[in-house]
C-alpha cells in the first residue's frame, strides 16, 4: 500500500485548492453532515442542493426533524427518491430526543446505532463533524482506493470494505480528519469518476496511481454484476371527478412504503371491487420507471367518473393539494402533465 501512504499530503492540497462550495461544508454540524450525507445517498450533489436547503428551513435541527408531520416529511423528500431514507431520518432524530436529550452522539458506535445510520454515514459524522480519525468508505473512496493501490477485491463486498478501512486509517491525518474524508469523496466524485472515464491529469495520485501506471483503469475497481431487474407490466388509471384526482395511499411496508400514488395494477383492466362510476376512458400515454430490483412500464389510462364515491381510504386531490400536501413518488413524474393538463382545463371552464 505504498501507492496510498503517498496520497495523503498531494490529497489535501487539492481539497484545499478544489473543494466545492457546499453548504453543508459551510457548517459541518453533526445534524447539517448527517441530513446532507442521507440526502447524498444515490443522488447528485446538483439535486440535493435545493432539497436541503428547503430541508433546513422547515426543520433546522434535531427537534424539528422530530416533530415535523410525516405528510410534510413526505413532500419535503418528493422527487429525491429512496423514501426509507427520510422515515429513517425522521426515526433517528426521535431516538436522539428520547436517548440522548436531544444532543447529537459524538461517539462512533452510538451514531452508528442511529436509526439509517451505517458505517459509512457514522464515519462521515464522526470525521467531519467531530474531527475524529474514523475512515467513511462509500463508493467513491472505493474507487480511488483501488485504482491507486491496483487493489483487485470485489468493493461489494464487506470483505473488501472493512480492508480499505483498515488501510485509511493507517494514512488519515489525526489534525485533519474531516477534510481528508471530504477530499476523498470529492476526488472520486470530480476526478477518479466511474464508468473508465477518470480525469488522470486533474489527480494528486498521478504520478504513483498504480491503475494510471499499470493500464488498467478500465477494469478496476472490480464489481460484481448486478442481478438483472424484474420487469413489470402495470396500468395506471388516472380518475378525474370535477377538478380533482384521485389518489391512493400504498402499504406501510415494501416499495414506496406510505406515499400517495395514483392507482395502478397488474391488470389491464379496472377491478371490479373498486366500484367506479365510469363515464369515459381513454388512452393516456406510456412511461417506464427503474428502480433498484424493479423496472415498471407503464401504461396510462383517463377515466372520467361519473360519482365521486371512492374505495376506501382515498382521496380527491385537487391541483394546489398535489403541489403542497401530497408527495407523489417520481415513478409517476410520466402522467403529471396530463393530471395539470385535465384539472387546469377544468377549472378554466
Amino acid at each position: 500500500m505504498k501507492a496510498l501512504e503517498q496520497l495523503t499530503i498531494p490529497l489535501l492540497e487539492w481539497y484545499r485548492d478544489n473543494a466545492r462550495r457546499l453548504p453543508w461544508r459551510d457548517d459541518p454540524t453533526p445534524y447539517h453532515v448527517w441530513v446532507s450525507e442521507i440526502m447524498l445517498q444515490q443522488t447528485r450533489v446538483a439535486a440535493v442542493l435545493d432539497y436541503y436547503r428547503r430541508f433546513m428551513d422547515e426543520a433546522p435541527d434535531v427537534q424539528s426533524l422530530a416533530e415535523l408531520p410525516q405528510e410534510r416529511l413526505m413532500k419535503l423528500w418528493q422527487g429525491l427518491g429512496y423514501y426509507s431514507r427520510a422515515r429513517n431520518l425522521q426515526a433517528a432524530a426521535k431516538q436522539i430526543m428520547e436517548e440522548h436529550a436531544g444532543v447529537f452522539p459524538s461517539e462512533y458506535e452510538k451514531v452508528r446505532a442511529l436509526k439509517g445510520v451505517g458505517d459509512y454515514t457514522a464515519g462521515a459524522i464522526c470525521s467531519i463533524a467531530f474531527g475524529q480519525a474514523v475512515p467513511a468508505v462509500d463508493g467513491n473512496v472505493l474507487r480511488v482506493v483501488a485504482r491507486v493501490t491496483g487493489e483487485e477485491g470485489d468493493i461489494t463486498t464487506a470483505a473488501m470494505k472493512k480492508r480499505v478501512a483498515e488501510h485509511l486509517v493507517g494514512i488519515m491525518p489525526t489534525d485533519a480528519p474531516g477534510a481528508f474524508t471530504q477530499a476523498m469523496m470529492e476526488l472520486g466524485a470530480m476526478v477518479c469518476l466511474p464508468n473508465g472515464a477518470p480525469l488522470c491529469e486533474k489527480c494528486p495520485a498521478y504520478e504513483f496511481c498504480t491503475a494510471r501506471r499499470e493500464d488498467r483503469i478500465d477494469s478496476l475497481p472490480v464489481k460484481a454484476p448486478k442481478k438483472a431487474r424484474r420487469t413489470e407490466e402495470r396500468t395506471v388509471w388516472l380518475l378525474f371527478y370535477e377538478n380533482a384526482v384521485a389518489l391512493r395511499r400504498r402499504p406501510e411496508k415494501g416499495l414506496l412504503a406510505g406515499l400517495w400514488e395514483y392507482p395502478n395494477e397488474l391488470e389491464k383492466e379496472i377491478p371490479e371491487e373498486w366500484g367506479l362510476s365510469v363515464g369515459w376512458r381513454e388512452f393516456g400515454c406510456t412511461g417506464k420507471h427503474i428502480f433498484t430490483h424493479i423496472e415498471w412500464h407503464l401504461t396510462v389510462q383517463r377515466l372520467e367518473l361519473t360519482d365521486p364515491a371512492l374505495p376506501e381510504g382515498w382521496v380527491w386531490a385537487d391541483e394546489r393539494e398535489l403541489r403542497e400536501r401530497y408527495a407523489l413518488p417520481n415513478a409517476f413524474d410520466c402522467v403529471t402533465h396530463l393530471v395539470t393538463e385535465r384539472l387546469r382545463k377544468n377549472d378554466d371552464l
